[in-house]
């Protein structure tokens, strides 16, 4: 009982450590530091080496966190490896991934081997073993990185779909390739001899861990089938992912006393394997790989402060030349293979001249496959992991703006372009129906600069005498836009065809990054695409019938935020000012008339109180009349610069 009481207090302790690595993770963010480095960061403060939070015997003790998220690692490496979205493309997918995978493995393992000759008292065999799976290692990749970056950008075509697919399929040929490293790796340090008991092993050990694979995902699949809460099924996933470590250490326990050989399953193949299966072979896709995004935060919060706690900043210290160096290698094996595979698998040559600086990114995988190593070996394990870490900080930190810079440079990239608030809110409309006109007249009584634009000539001058400045247009090219002034607008709103509205949102999306774009949806099959620019989709026939349910919940709240209550209006507004940054609602002095009612944030909705606090470029919904939300918009605005001062 004492031991668990204690067991459980370390448990507390690290988990109020794991909250600040958070923040101190998100605060990284603002500076254009990878979000893992953060926690690195964070578990490097609170180890042994700087302020002693965390021993080095606790950190033993909470080695069952680390086996749980390796274990996640496997299955969200597994999940990645979607066949239908890797089969359009399967070929060049192949061919690039084969040819990085030699050169990188090949240069690595030779510059590694030559490298670790510096660290003393290594024998030969040792630094063969270290070279081998370093050469693995370098090999592995970041899919949710380099999926962030994708996402970010809104990149699409055959150079982007090539990128996701090869390094998906990297992540899941690494581990395969590290299983065998390892067990080589075994032999050589241990000093087993080489011959047909070791290829019978190996056979067997591998053989092993598919069966087990196998009834890993038909275990999850029942599991999904359940009506169990998602949380409950995501317990059971990290139990499931525990227990391949604790059998794989009992099998080999047990093998190692009656027959006399330790046989050594892989967990991280075993893991993969199963939610690889899951995925592809089963109805629950969405929801395991859903279940996989939910958990993914805390897991590698909790997996990425102990590694940074268990870093050896000695060892690190005198052995940074070799991450150095290393990081040259991996970068020269990623660009050779990448453009020998690129011209194997016949990509035009723009393609193989920017490929290699596509799959720079390392992140989990890459981490889970280091702190194997640490744990296994121990004469050699701490150096090792310390000089790999700090590989995959430095990859993380370069890999992201040289995949952003090949996407641009490729041509396959449409990232929002970036708007500022002039301090006048000025709304553009694109249609011609009464719907239009009304619409105008109403954001013109909120204070709004409103500027029609139509295609429609004769629509065009019947609308001048509205009173709004009118923009007739045949092509939305340089010169409509100048006309409409298109840089300043703060919304547009699209109220014609779906292929024209479309055409107009991603235009302002993309050269100007307007804050608001509003599409009135004539056929459902365009909403996706709408989704795709941050759009907000409005479907007449579901918006009157949400209408009329809310006025039937809610007849007030309807009315207010329909704008029918006189005097009263609901807006949203950025926080753009840095020295509210952090300040808490309570200590703001807003107009009295005025309610926050929520804040948007990283995709999020927060409902507020007075001790929340405001963050950069968080968009406040708030309530009040016309004067005191103008008020509330100066107070947000970013403070000017003094004259001779740039911002």
């Amino acid at each position: 009982m004492e031991a668990i009481r204690e067991l459980l207090v370390l448990l507390g302790g690290f988990f109020i450590l794991a909250l600040a690595a958070s923040s101190i993770g998100r605060y990284a963010t603002r500076y254009s530091l990878p979000l893992i480095s953060g926690f690195l960061f964070a578990g490097i403060l609170i180890g042994p080496y700087v302020l002693g939070m965390i021993t080095k015997e606790e950190l033993e003790r909470l080695r069952f966190i680390d086996e749980m998220a390796l274990a996640f690692i496997a299955f969200a490496a597994g999940a990645e490896l979607y066949l239908g979205e890797v089969r359009p493309r399967l070929r060049p997918i192949a061919i690039m991934t084969a040819a990085q995978t030699f050169t990188i493995a090949l240069i690595g393992g030779w510059v590694a081997y030559h490298l670790f000759g510096f660290i003393p008292d290594l024998s030969d065999p040792t630094r063969r073993a270290l070279a081998l799976l370093t050469g693995v290692v370098l090999i592995a990749r970041s899919p949710s990185s380099t999926i962030a970056i994708i996402n970010e950008l809104r990149a699409k075509g055959p150079f982007t779909q090539l990128v996701l697919g090869v390094t998906v399929v990297t992540d899941v040929v690494v581990i395969v390739l590290f299983t065998l490293a390892f067990e080589l790796a075994l032999v050589w340090v241990h000093g087993r001899p080489l011959g047909p008991g070791f290829l019978l092993l190996l056979v067997v050990e591998i053989a092993t861990s598919v069966a087990l694979g196998f009834l890993l995902a038909a275990f999850f699949r029942r599991l999904m089938a359940t009506r169990l809460h998602a949380w409950f099924k995501g317990a059971v996933v990290l139990a499931g992912g525990y227990a391949i470590f604790a059998i794989s250490h009992a099998l080999r326990i047990a093998s190692e006393a009656h027959l006399g050989a330790a046989i050594t399953l892989e967990p991280l193949l075993i893991g993969m394997i199963a939610s690889f299966l899951l995925v592809n072979f089963s109805g629950f896709r969405d929801e395991f790989t859903k279940i996989l995004e939910d958990l993914g935060p805390s897991v590698y919060i909790a997996f990425f402060t102990l590694t940074g706690a268990g870093l050896a900043l000695d060892v690190l210290g005198r052995a940074w030349s070799i991450a150095l160096a290393l990081f040259a290698a991996r970068m020269v094996g990623i660009y050779a293979g990448s453009f020998l595979g690129a011209l194997l698998a016949r990509e035009p040559l723009r393609h193989a001249t920017y490929s290699g600086l596509a799959f720079v990114t390392q992140a989990g995988v890459a981490l889970g496959l280091t702190k194997k190593v640490a744990d296994e070996f121990a004469g050699f394990g701490e150096a090792f992991a310390a000089v790999i870490v700090g590989l995959i900080v430095l990859n993380q930190l370069v890999g992201p703006p040289l995949f952003k810079w090949s996407l641009l440079a490729v041509g396959e990239a449409h990232p929002r372009g970036q708007g500022e608030f002039d301090g006048v809110r000025d709304v553009i409309l694109f249609g011609d129906d009464d719907q239009t006109l009304t619409l105008a007249r109403r954001l013109h009584k909120d204070g709004w600069q409103v500027r029609l634009a139509t295609p429609d000539a004769e629509r065009a001058s019947e609308l001048m005498g509205a009173g709004f400045p009118v923009t007739h247009y045949t092509n939305l090219d340089e010169s409509a836009l100048r006309k409409l002034q298109a840089e300043a607008a703060d919304a547009v709103v699209c109220l014609l065809s779906d292929a024209e509205n479309h055409r107009i949102c991603e235009t302002f999306y993309e050269n100007y990054g307007t804050e608001s774009l509003v599409v009135r949806l004539a056929s459902r099959d365009w909403a996706p695409r709408f989704a795709e620019l941050g759009a907000v989709v409005v479907d007449p026939g579901m918006a009157t019938l949400s209408l009329l349910e809310q006025f039937v919940h809610a007849p007030q709240a309807a009315s207010l935020l329909l704008g029918l209550e006189e005097g009263k209006q609901v807006v949203d507004v950025e926080l753009r000012d840095p020295a509210l940054h952090g300040a808490l609602l309570r200590e703001l002095r807003l107009p009295p008339d005025t309610l926050v009612l929520a804040i948007h944030r990283d995709g999020q909705a927060i409902v507020t109180h007075g001790y929340t606090q405001l963050r950069l470029g968080d968009k406040v919904t708030v309530m009040g009349a016309p004067e005191s939300l103008r008020e509330v918009e100066l107070k947000f605005a970013a403070t000017p610069s003094p004259p001779g001062r740039s911002t």
